[in-house]
């Protein structure tokens, strides 16, 4: 571990990030550029106190986990994150099976995203990220541990996950989650989680695995989709999603066509919001 240097990298990715880059407001008060070091220890759900020992060059080895959290909390691509990792002394962690860390550009855009429910989920269909009025639409998918972190888990095994969406819909809605995981097995046939995840559905579910027989693949478009919340009503939602292609993650928006009831229910559980969550 060469402290000087990790200490060195630290202070300048800090410098260089400022605090539109997180979602983090510009006071009178602040004289310099970049964040402040509670800033990225609030960040990266560490110590200030922690966090300034690093970059004081104090302390003990930060762990893996700790220099991963760190790395997200920069806002560190993933080159940035592997340099990181090897000043901490740590081999740099594979990019096929490490699937969290959420690229600083999708990072940027998605924090911006405050009128429209949003959300990141990577090639398992795991929630990374999601915004206020995405967690009031469909509730906090991000606490999910194990395989229920997969929607296509909880699509099959758990009759919860399909109660926000009419039941006319949910054949489709099985056949699209299913043609989505299908397309991820055809990609990374040698992902481990990926292999496991299809093979604990083909045993669990016989709906899974009578759809996964017929090989359904994805078209280019992506029909509107139709959410029953139970305080707002039915709303018809349309899905925009940006790909990362490098890390496989997925940033979906969702919109409702101006004017209609469907874009005035969404604006109501906006105005509703702490009340729901």
């Amino acid at each position: 571990m060469d402290r000087a240097e990790l200490a060195d990298f630290l202070r300048t990715r800090r410098a260089a990030l400022q605090p539109e880059d997180v979602g983090l407001p510009r006071t009178r008060r602040r004289r310099t550029g970049g964040l402040r070091r509670e800033e990225v220890a609030a960040l990266s759900s560490v110590s200030t106190d922690y966090y300034s020992r690093i970059e004081q060059q104090r302390g003990p080895r930060p762990s893996e986990q700790m220099l991963a959290a760190l790395a997200q909390g920069l806002r560190l691509s993933l080159d940035e994150r592997d340099h990181l990792f090897r000043l901490g002394g740590y081999d740099t962690p594979k990019r096929v099976s490490r699937t969290d860390h959420i690229n600083p550009g999708m990072q940027r855009i998605f924090q911006r995203m405050d009128d429209s429910p949003a959300q990141i989920i990577n090639h398992l269909g795991e929630t990374l990220a999601q915004n206020r009025l995405s967690t009031l639409l469909v509730g906090d998918q991000t606490l999910h541990t194990g395989m229920a972190r997969s929607l296509a888990y909880r699509w099959f095994t758990d009759p919860a996950e399909r109660e926000r969406f009419p039941a006319d819909d949910h054949a489709q809605h099985g056949r699209t989650v299913t043609a989505q995981l299908l397309a991820t097995h055809t990609r990374n046939p040698d992902d481990p989680r990926v292999t496991g995840l299809v093979e604990t559905l083909l045993k669990r579910s016989e709906e899974f695995a009578d759809i996964w027989r017929r090989h359904p693949v994805l078209g280019p478009y992506c029909a509107p989709k139709l959410i029953e919340h139970p305080r707002v009503g039915l709303m018809e939602l349309h899905g925009q999603s940006l790909i990362d292609p490098d890390q496989s993650q997925i940033l979906t928006v969702f919109t409702a066509t101006p004017g209609s009831e469907s874009y005035e229910r969404l604006q109501f559980l906006s105005v509703l919001g702490d009340q729901l969550l």
